[in-house]
């Protein structure tokens, strides 16, 4: 029975003591330092070792302005413990109190502690971190190494020269140490594309790009060449990046993977240029059957988005060749997925497109590609205006494939399919919940719909124009390029001045950068940026205005300007992004 009473004391004991130290903590998170301090007073008599009690209790006393009690108790710890950081508590102590020679004279006598035992600065250099007196961390660094070489202080010293600004050194240390110790390197570029992302400027990303280029040309370890082909992917530099990543594969041709990696990475962020170059060096380059697919669909299909009319009949040759040197298996969906695509959208025979598609479905696949072909199998029957079909088969991809980005790609085209036929009202709750998808692809789209039927429902109740702009967008669905610009020049007739005018413009711009017509879709941008500067796709007709100059036109003199108002003025835009990396290519930067 004793033995039961003393358990229930004990543990009665241990919640009130649990409960006290919750006390104190939520008192001073709150800045209620006097009611904190009575508490970690208590705790302290209680366990006068505990270190977090000391501290606290030091803290509130500071923040009570009580120095002399706080210098106190450290002189009480440091004479019994004799921990050579709590000479940087008394230094701290006077710090605040604004008395910097006795808060140096403390400091001073920290730094000497390492000269007693070079083991001392991590607690040390910890404590002056800790205190954000920066120049004396780094002070017990330098002087630890100059006592034990042996030591590696590269990364804490590389965080405290950011914190300072002082980015060459910060640089330097972290280069030093990912080439001793190639371990840490992910750690490194984590840290340094972190910084890159909070600088507001360029100037960091060219110090680590130039840092990054001496050490490449100096060094013959393929390390440097690794590290500067990460950097420019993070600048979404792929081009650059390419050029190391085959200087990687000269010196180890066994593996294709970074550089299909890349490849990939182009492909997402559409920069086709690049990736027709990755693509094209790894079919020169690669025996493997699943790779040769892979670029001969992407090559493929970068044709057939660049084409026109013209060049129909060759691609159509072309495909049939491709499937015929691969075969029709499943291991050649990609090929037939794009051959019933074409002969759909481009050569308008839907029929046999389906055909394609129907036949692709009789092999054993798994439920991906499966959902894949019933996708592009649905977007056909939507062609053909069978909406309920198409509905049925986007259904059986979001069921199937819920979190999936497969099914969010198909929850967006039963939207799409019902904004096609008019009723806004479901398709609007569709693009709410999509517009936080985690594709962005898919948020973006939703995004841009949702804005489109809100802005101009509460402009026009009716929906009058938005109905008319609708059918538009279907037809340039359907391909039928030259009926969609009768019905948007219709809108513009029609609804002069109305909310919808601006995205009018838009649509029509981009129809007649398909058609060629740059000079008619530069006029179109240029409308939006005169009449509506005020509106959402100002930075829209920036950039596609910019990128006419640049890739269309060759007159990157006249892009330049444009993509700088976008880097300055809309850095919120899903191309802000890319407009930078164009801009900084006009300018001249980065060409090594």
């Amino acid at each position: 029975m004793r033995k039961i009473l003393a358990i229930v004391l004990s543990l009665f004991t241990f919640l009130a003591f649990a409960q006290n130290e919750q006390l104190a903590a939520n008192y001073f998170e709150k800045g209620d330092f006097e009611k904190a301090l009575v508490s970690y007073e208590e705790l302290l008599a209680n366990q006068p070792g505990n270190s977090t009690y000391f501290q606290r209790t030091v803290e509130c006393y500071q923040q009570l302005s009580q120095f002399e009690k706080a210098q106190d108790l450290i002189q009480q710890r440091l004479d019994k413990y004799k921990q050579p950081n709590l000479l940087i508590e008394l230094g701290y102590n006077y710090q605040l109190q604004k008395d910097d020679k006795n808060a140096l004279k403390f400091y001073d006598k920290a730094i000497d502690k390492i000269n007693d035992n070079a083991s001392n600065v991590y607690a040390i250099a910890a404590s002056f971190e800790k205190k954000s007196v920066l120049d004396y961390a780094l002070k017990a660094y330098n002087l630890a190494l100059t006592l034990e070489p042996k030591f590696n202080f590269n990364q804490q010293m590389a965080v405290l020269y950011g914190q300072q600004g002082k980015v060459d050194l910060m640089i330097e240390k972290f280069l030093e140490d990912g080439e001793k110790n190639p371990q840490n390197t992910i750690y490194i570029q984590n840290y340094l594309s972190r910084f890159m992302m909070e600088v507001s400027d360029d100037s960091f990303a060219d110090r680590l790009r130039k840092a990054l280029i001496v050490r490449t040309q100096k060094s013959q370890d393929v390390y440097w060449n690794q590290f500067l082909s990460w950097f420019f992917v993070q600048q979404k530099e792929y081009g650059k990046a390419f050029i190391q990543e085959k200087a990687i594969y000269k010196r180890n041709p066994e593996s294709f993977s970074n550089i299909v990696s890349l490849a990939e990475l182009a492909i997402e962020e559409n920069q086709d240029d690049d990736a027709v170059s990755i693509i094209n060096f790894v079919l020169e380059n690669t025996e493997n059957i699943d790779l040769q697919i892979f670029a001969t669909a992407f090559l493929l299909r970068n044709r057939i988005e660049k084409s026109t009319a013209k060049e129909y009949v060759l691609i159509k040759t072309d495909l049939e060749i491709a499937l015929k040197k691969f075969g029709v298996s499943p291991f050649t969906i990609s090929l037939q997925e794009l051959q019933a695509a074409f002969l759909a959208f481009n050569l308008n025979d839907p029929e046999a497109g389906k055909d394609v598609l129907k036949n692709a479905l009789k092999f054993q696949l798994n439920e991906y590609q499966k959902a894949q072909l019933k996708m592009q199998l649905a977007d056909i029957l939507l062609l053909q205006e069978q909406y309920n079909q198409a509905l049925i088969y986007y259904s059986q991809i979001e069921d199937d494939l819920k979190n999936d980005q497969i099914g969010h790609e198909a929850s967006l085209k039963v939207a799409k399919t019902s904004y096609f036929q008019g009723d806004f009202q479901w398709a609007q709750s569709q693009f709410k919940i999509l517009k936080s998808a985690s594709t962005q692809l898919i948020a973006n789209d939703a995004m841009e719909y949702f804005l489109l039927i809100n802005d101009n429902t509460v402009a026009d109740s009716a929906q009058v124009a938005l109905k008319k702009f609708a059918r538009g967008d279907y037809l340039m669905y359907q391909n039928k390029n030259d009926l969609a610009l009768a019905q948007f020049t219709k809108i513009l007739t029609e609804h002069k001045g109305d909310e919808i005018e601006s995205v009018t413009l838009l649509r029509m711009g981009k129809i007649n950068e398909k058609l060629g017509n740059y000079t008619e879709a530069l006029r179109l941008y240029k409308q939006i940026l005169d009449v509506h500067a005020e509106g959402i796709y100002v930075d829209e007709a920036l950039f596609f205005s910019a990128e006419i100059y640049e890739q269309q036109l060759k007159q990157p003199d006249l892009a330049k300007p444009l993509y700088e108002k976008m880097i300055f003025n809309h850095q919120d835009s899903i191309y802000f992004i890319e407009a930078r990396r164009k801009f900084r290519e006009i300018r001249g930067d980065n060409n090594s």
